[in-house]
């Protein structure tokens, strides 16, 4: 038998060889997970936002409004701010039909990315059970700190290097250990919660990666096997910072069919205006049949090509326009006004670049020149819901006077073609009054750590800036005195 040499055999030879064997083991182990494969797609099965929304829509108390939220990215900053809004919508009650129910279970659906999307995504989960959990097991924890000591553990140096399994896999576990516990889209469904879209962005192309089985389709894989947890940290990848999360591509195999508004773009003589977004979606969507040569797709912070939520509803809204068959698909017909509560915590620290002939230093310039374009898009993509909504307004009065030339009286001109109304609620530090209170939210840092003063600020100011937003009091006014039938009034709960 051969002998091992002394020093081997010694307790602290002994614990290095059980670690170096428990690093090899991790390394070989070091496999992110895949999302599975579908041969067939089941158009009714599945975590379907648009299906899902008009089955809730439809057990609401007021089925002729469509309420939305939107939750910007922003790290804790946007998930304490988020949860704030929430929280007023929950204390703002209704009267419906004698009973009185919070304004938050009137909401159809939330739209988020990035650090808004742990909010909008533990809502969808958890409910109302959320507000007496979240705090404490995501918000005032420092999440950021204990991501790090996991990636500085030894333990887990192969299994990140193996080139499988990035920093943002190693995120996806931490947030299943504290607040998700390995629920996926499948665990969703059926849930009586808003219907939640999140979403990330293909490095590639730069294009909305939305976590749909809308959108799964196309990539032939099966939305309600990907953990929660997992599609939260794709959405939260920040580029370099995180490692991408990928994504198995099979698009091409399973007879997957594009939404019906793509018939009605791509026709010969189709419409060219408002179709310009449309037509580079559908392009962005067609681009996944393609899987022999995209097998793989890159995914990072849904920020990078939508930090406010709202493209997704923007790109829906101008579909809509297009495409009647799209509308009829969506029962839009049915709806008399939309909701969109824009939640958007940009923040813009302070800088005293300009009193100096000195420039910025290299890495100063690199989060500048990236920040910047995210901000005057998302300052662009609310003034542009707002012009959606202004461009169908003159459309309905133009057909109501086309009407009313060809001789029809102006009440039944009015009476013949259907009102929808747009209620686009900004929700951002931009409102508030108070110079240096502003200037305080504005320098909050984009991290996964702030102080428990901070989240507790963050959240008081999502229910004050809600509350006191003019297009919010109107809202309320007209559910009061007007709105809908069976609402009839509005009440704010002390």
């Amino acid at each position: 038998m051969k002998v091992l040499p002394g020093w081997m055999t010694t307790p602290a030879a002994v614990r290095l060889g059980c670690a170096l064997a428990a690093l090899a083991l991790a390394g070989c182990n070091a496999m992110a997970p895949v999302n599975p494969r579908i041969d067939h797609v089941d158009a009714e099965g599945g975590y379907r936002v648009g299906q899902l929304l008009k089955r809730t829509h439809g057990h609401k108390d007021d089925a002729q409004t469509l309420f939305l939220l939107t939750f910007s990215g922003g790290g804790t900053r946007a998930a304490a701010f988020s949860y704030g809004v929430l929280e007023e919508l929950r204390r703002t009650n209704i009267v419906v039909r004698g009973h009185t129910i919070n304004l938050l279970s009137q909401v159809d659906g939330i739209a988020a990315v990035s650090g808004g999307s742990f909010t909008a995504l533990a809502y969808a989960l958890y409910g109302d059970e959320l507000f007496t959990e979240y705090e404490t097991r995501f918000l005032k924890r420092n999440v950021q700190s204990d991501l790090a000591k996991r990636a500085l553990n030894p333990l887990n140096w192969l299994t990140l290097g193996s080139g499988l399994y990035g920093r943002s896999e190693l995120a996806a576990d931490y947030y299943d250990d504290i607040l998700f516990h390995g629920a996926t889209f499948g665990d969703l469904i059926g849930k009586p919660t808003p219907v939640t879209a999140v979403t990330g962005t293909d490095l590639s192309t730069g294009a909305r990666f939305p976590f749909s089985q809308e959108h799964f389709d196309l990539l032939c894989s099966d939305l309600s096997k990907v953990r929660l947890a997992r599609a939260a940290a794709t959405s939260s990848a920040v580029p370099a910072l995180l490692s991408p999360v990928t994504y198995y591509n099979y698009g091409g195999r399973c007879g997957a069919q594009m939404p019906p508004w793509v018939q009605d773009i791509t026709r010969p003589g189709g419409p060219d205006r408002p179709a310009g977004r449309a037509l580079l979606r559908y392009r962005d969507m067609k681009s996944l049949e393609d899987s022999a040569n995209r097998p793989y797709l890159h995914v990072v912070d849904g920020g990078v090509s939508d930090n406010l939520g709202l493209r997704g509803l923007l790109e829906t809204l101008e579909e809509i326009e297009t495409s009647p068959s799209f509308q009829q698909a969506l029962d839009f017909d049915r709806l008399r006004r939309i909701v969109v509560v824009v939640v958007n915590s940009r923040s813009a620290p302070a800088t005293d670049w300009d009193r100096s002939p000195l420039a910025p230093g290299i890495l100063a310039q690199l989060l500048q020149s990236s920040s910047v374009p995210i901000d005057h898009f998302s300052y662009e993509s609310v003034e542009l819901l707002k012009d959606i909504a202004e461009r169908w307004a003159d459309k309905r009065r133009l057909a109501v006077a086309e009407r009313q030339l060809a001789g029809m009286s102006r009440a039944q001109a009015e009476a013949s073609i259907p009102n929808l109304s747009f209620d686009a609620i900004d929700v951002s530090f931009d409102s508030i009054e108070d110079p240096e209170e502003r200037r305080y939210f504005m320098d909050l840092p984009t991290t996964f750590f702030l102080s428990d003063n901070a989240v507790d600020r963050l959240r008081a100011l999502g229910g004050q800036l809600l509350r006191n937003s003019q297009a919010y009091q109107k809202l309320l006014r007209r559910v009061q005195d007007k709105g809908a039938p069976e609402l009839q009034h509005a009440t704010l709960q002390p």
